[in-house]
């Protein structure tokens, strides 16, 4: 990866659901489409715009295991999390189906979400699962993206976590933190908040 001068940083976003704007928003003013479809979401935070090199880098982790990202990536959230509600006080990385966790050998969310739970001395949640083999997200279409994620997720049980942040590699429609973040709440979460490297903006998708 570039040195973190020459990385797309996004300047402006929407609060809850990390979508880059084009100048700064009023604290309580949220991007258009969070105004008419309110996310689940306390909050949301993206550091960078899925471009290069960042959208290479994740690429390789994810689908030619060059784990040796990790490591950087994690830094990149664990110094975002300033961003974050103070009173979080469980991670949970995306969920990876089982099948397509011993196909890839690893899950990348949870690659990225260790390194950060150690640097705010948090718990990773357990028992939330990806019930479904849903199709590959990449190429899809924003509402293709939310019907493939139907029930996609369950729990094991009630979520004894009061605010779970979802951590994840990039957050392209926001289709999948929407899906999780409802089951969450549904199960005894008060509060869910989403943390991810990446964002794609809804124009480039």
């Amino acid at each position: 990866m570039s040195c973190q001068a020459d990385l797309p940083w996004i300047e402006h976003s929407c609060r809850t659901c990390a979508e880059p704007l084009p100048a700064a928003t009023p604290n309580a003013v949220n991007c258009a489409v969070c105004q008419r479809r309110p996310p689940p979401l306390i909050s949301a935070v993206a550091p960078l715009e899925y471009s290069f090199p960042i959208d290479a880098a994740i690429k390789a982790l994810k689908f030619k295991r060059k784990l040796f990202y990790a490591p950087a990536l994690s830094e990149i959230l664990c110094t975002s999390s300033n961003s974050l509600p103070d009173d979080i006080d469980a991670i949970l990385p995306v969920p990876l189906h089982w099948r397509r966790k011993a196909w890839r050998g690893f899950n990348q969310a949870t690659e990225l979400g260790k390194p950060l739970a150690r640097h705010l001395g948090l718990p990773l949640l357990k028992g939330v699962y990806r019930q479904h083999a849903t199709p590959f997200q990449s190429g899809l279409a924003a509402s293709e993206r939310l019907r493939n994620l139907r029930q996609a997720f369950t729990t094991s049980g009630p979520v004894a976590h009061k605010h779970v942040l979802i951590v994840d590699d990039v957050v392209t429609t926001g289709a999948t933190t929407r899906q999780l973040a409802i089951v969450l709440l549904a199960n005894g979460a008060e509060k869910v908040s989403a943390l991810a490297v990446a964002r794609a903006s809804f124009r480039t998708v």
